[in-house]
């Protein structure tokens, strides 16, 4: 059976751009192959994150998972530092990996360039780290976006590498897996772009319903069309993508009509779409409420997923300790 693993960044709410992005692709991976979804809190440190936000993360992104539907008696679902295998893998894979090639790599540099006062060793050895996450699986397919093709490109080296130095066929080359059919780009509410965390256009699964009609009806509209059937500018495209997402098809053929025929009224179109934002994530937040309050749940879901990492992991490290001579 083909293994699948991907990690999980333990920073901010889900919004819909990841539902729909990624989130209801790992629900169908879940049910296609082995899947290994890990809460990646030890990526977090290279940021310096505040010691009690950790927990808190973990926590929240775990909620909002498995809201969402990831289902753990499917897929195993854990924080990667339940799984110390990880860092000892982390290790070998360091001691066969060169400075050169670390600081040629794009994500490496950007950081840097971002955070000159904290250039630390974990942000340079990211691509190591995220291997080690990959291949203590044996995994064949990562689902990953393209901005993380060279840290794949790395992972596959790191993997080739040790086959390599210790002549043997062990670990499998991973390949990125692209979404394909089912992801949708979700625009923001500026305008502009994709929606996101760092943009400030963002609306999360958790949000209530006064704060999602609230941005809603903040969304970047212009005075309207002046020519029948004339091409919509990028920001009321937006709204009428995430109508399509989100509305019935009739309604986004009712606000598409007034639109061609120069009536539209947006403030109508922004308010049928937050009602319908609201009736989307309604009950997926009163399922993340749910599952927030129920800590006993959420420590059970995290053993059991890392009991099955650390049987696949455990497996992994004994025999590269045997292929590289400890015994």
């Amino acid at each position: 059976m083909e293994i699948v693993v991907s990690g999980i960044r333990p920073t901010g709410n889900l919004h819909l751009g990841n539902y729909f992005g990624a989130v209801k692709n790992f629900l169908r991976l879940q049910d296609e192959y082995k899947c290994f979804f890990f809460i990646a809190d030890w990526h977090s440190l290279t940021t310096h994150p505040h010691p009690g936000d950790v927990t808190v993360n973990v926590r929240k992104i775990l909620a909002e998972y498995l809201a969402c539907g990831i289902d753990p008696e499917k897929a195993a679902i854990y924080v990667q530092s339940d799984v110390k295998e990880i860092l000892e893998l982390y290790l070998f894979l360091n001691m066969n990996a060169y400075l050169g090639e670390l600081q040629r790599v794009t994500s490496f540099k950007e950081k840097a360039r971002k955070q000159p006062e904290n250039v630390n060793a974990g942000l340079l050895t990211y691509p190591t780290l995220m291997a080690a996450d990959i291949i203590i699986h044996k995994a064949n397919k990562v689902p990953v976006g393209k901005d993380q093709e060279q840290n794949m490109e790395m992972a596959r080296k790191f993997a080739r590498r040790f086959n390599t130095i210790y002549g043997v066929d062990f670990f499998p080359e991973p390949e990125s897996y692209y979404f394909t059919g089912e992801a949708v780009k979700v625009p923001g509410l500026d305008g502009s772009g994709k929606m996101g965390k760092s943009e400030g256009n963002a609306i999360y699964l958790v949000d209530d319903a006064a704060t999602i009609r609230k941005k809603v009806m903040k969304a970047v509209t212009d005075s309207g069309p002046t020519e029948p059937n004339s091409v919509k500018p990028e920001a009321i495209e937006n709204l009428f993508t995430m109508l399509k997402i989100v509305s019935s098809p009739d309604t986004y053929d009712y606000f598409n009509e007034k639109y061609n025929c120069c009536e539209i009224r947006y403030g109508d179109l922004k308010k049928q779409l937050a009602e319908d934002i609201v009736q989307f994530t309604a009950p997926i937040r009163e399922r993340i409420l749910e599952i927030s309050a129920d800590v006993a749940y959420m420590d059970k879901v995290v053993a059991q997923g890392a009991e099955k990492a650390r049987e696949s992991a455990s497996r992994t490290i004994k025999e590269v300790r045997k292929i590289i001579g400890f015994k």
